[in-house]
């Protein structure tokens, strides 16, 4: 299960991963993101909220999973990984030669650094626009 929540003002989508993940958890989240992304340029961040990596039901969810990365990473500026799993801590590491956005870790009690970190990168973003 992928719990979402897309921040459409502030142009962050947290994902809370919490069970077993399935191919409809990231149907779901495109059904969010592609409007969102039809009326703007990118997210400003997304924000992964995670204890430990549930892992996928079948070969279809991690497809989907894969599938969504590689649609959507290059519409992202920022990615936060929040989470104290030792795995999930040096994700940032393998994750910034693989996909566009900016990556760093936080720890979970680190959840509200996360998200200033995240709408910094929404901040920047319009100041860049011209009056």
């Amino acid at each position: 299960m992928l719990k979402h929540t897309l921040l459409s003002h502030e142009g962050i989508l947290i994902l809370e991963p919490s069970e077993t993940l399935e191919a409809t958890d990231f149907e779901a989240v495109v059904q969010d993101i592609d409007p969102y992304l039809a009326e703007h340029d990118s997210l400003a961040g997304v924000m992964i909220f995670v204890k430990a990596f549930p892992g996928w039901l079948n070969l279809e969810a991690a497809i989907g999973h894969l599938q969504l990365v590689a649609n959507y990473h290059a519409n992202i500026q920022r990615l936060a990984i929040v989470s104290d799993n030792g795995l999930l801590t040096a994700l940032p590491t393998f994750a910034a030669h693989l996909v566009h956005p900016h990556v760093k870790h936080f720890s979970e009690s680190e959840y509200e650094d996360a998200l200033g970190w995240l709408k910094a990168a929404k901040e920047c973003e319009v100041s860049k626009t011209p009056a």
